[in-house]
């Protein structure tokens, strides 16, 4: 199914595109909780693959800058990571400069479970890749990868100094391109 939400006489075309391609996250998150769910142990929450994935990308991430990244209390992070930490999916090591911190990596445990669940989502994608035309395809593709490029490269996205209040998402349709 192919749904372009036309932007008609309010919002211009890119709050059409975001409000497409968040339509699209959402589906795809409803698939992926599905596929999560009927996974095979050990289940893990939405919230504990956040963290996974954050210190996958973020290879020895202390906890503090985890913390901000989701916007979280510390003891709330600490949790998500003790359960983590619990299933043998990450590894807590002491800060190389300072002993009040602690940085976080994954294990080849941790490693091999991401693997399982990108490689599922991977099948679910390919099964409604196949079913599109090649030039749509061809489309999504260089869209997608302007897209990644952009969000990678948000603020939000990266480690902010200590003494650096979290940086706010703008808001549709005023600071929006």
């Amino acid at each position: 199914m192919t749904e372009w939400i036309d932007p008609g006489p309010g919002p211009g075309p890119h709050v059409a595109v975001a409000r497409q391609a968040g339509r699209t996250a959402e589906l795809l998150d409803l698939l992926w909780e599905q596929d999560r769910n009927a996974a095979p142990p050990p289940y893990i929450s939405v919230s504990q693959l956040r963290v996974l994935y954050l210190v996958d990308r973020e290879d020895g991430i202390r906890m503090r800058a985890l913390a901000r990244l989701l916007t979280a209390s510390p003891p709330s992070v600490s949790r998500l990571v003790d359960r983590l930490h619990t299933l043998g999916f990450v590894e807590r090591q002491p800060c190389h400069d300072s002993r009040r911190e602690v940085m976080l990596r994954v294990t080849s445990t941790g490693r091999e479970h991401l693997t399982h669940i990108r490689e599922r989502r991977d099948q679910v994608l390919l099964h409604a890749l196949n079913t599109m035309p090649d030039h749509q395809r061809a489309a999504l593709a260089e869209g997608l990868a302007g897209l990644q490029q952009a969000l990678t490269s948000h603020p939000m996205l990266h480690l902010v100094a200590e003494d650096t209040p979290p940086w706010g998402l703008p808001t549709l349709g005023h600071d929006a391109p």
